[in-house]
Order: C-alpha cells, then sequence, then structure tokens
C-alpha cells in the first residue's frame, strides 16, 4: 500500500504565502489565511510543501489504508487558488450559488481570484464546513 505523501510538517506558512510569485495569488493567499484562522480559531500548518492546512482528522478507506489529514485548507497554485472543503459541497448548493465565479471538485473549490467571490459567502462557506467537521472522528471512506 502507498503511503500519502502529504503530510503535516513544521514548515513556515508565512514563508510559503510570501514565496508565492503571482502578486494576485499571493495577496489572495494571505487573505484567505487571515480568513480561515478567523474561522477556525487555529493556526495554520503546512501539509506537504503547498497546503496550508487547520485542524485535522483521522479518516480510514475501506482499502484499510489510513491516514491525518487537515480539516479545511488551501493551496495558491499556478492555474488557480485551491481551498479544501473535505465535507464536500453536496449540502452547500444555496451557498454556491451565491458564491461567484468558481469552480469544484469533489472536495476542492476552485477560484481564479478573490475578487470573483463574494467574500461574505464563502466566510459562511468556510463556517458551515468547519462546523461539520469538527464533529467528524474516525471517518471511514
Amino acid at each position: 500500500m502507498a503511503e500519502l505523501k502529504t503530510k503535516k510538517n513544521d514548515g513556515d506558512v508565512l514563508a510559503f504565502l510570501n514565496n508565492v510569485e503571482n502578486k494576485r495569488r499571493r495577496e489572495d493567499g494571505l487573505t484567505i489565511l487571515d480568513l480561515m484562522k478567523k474561522v477556525t480559531g487555529e493556526e495554520p500548518s503546512m501539509w506537504g510543501d503547498s497546503i496550508v492546512g487547520f485542524g485535522s482528522y483521522h479518516y480510514k478507506q475501506r482499502s484499510g489504508q489510513e491516514a491525518d489529514w487537515f480539516r479545511m485548507g488551501f493551496s495558491p497554485r499556478k492555474q488557480n487558488m485551491t481551498l479544501y472543503i473535505m465535507d464536500g459541497f453536496s449540502d452547500y448548493e444555496t451557498l454556491l450559488g451565491q458564491l461567484g465565479k468558481h469552480k469544484t471538485g469533489v472536495s476542492c473549490l476552485y477560484i481564479n481570484k478573490l475578487a470573483d467571490v463574494d467574500e461574505e459567502v464563502l466566510i459562511k462557506l468556510m463556517e458551515a464546513s468547519w462546523g461539520l467537521m469538527q464533529n467528524e472522528e474516525n471517518i471511514q471512506y
């Protein structure tokens, strides 16, 4: 069984964000960092070399693989800003309809720039997800 490569580490979150090449992506990353700190009440950690994560939980897949993962996070990728909403989006259709320009994956919210979305709606989405994820322990997939 392959070992998960993305793990929590002691990397410097601010140094990582301050080294993002794209100025707008760097500024958006610092803003999202502040928003997530306020929503979660937690300090961020680096997960791997490019994800800023908040909190953690343990999960177990049907295959038997187990790992720890962050409850919420983001990454200022070259193509877009990726926010990790770990409980997915099936319960957030109304909020997503009010959010603005975005795309979603299973647990990924992709935005090109923070100015494309309604920040208050984004905060509500983060708060709802964080609340649900706080009740999740030893999740099985």
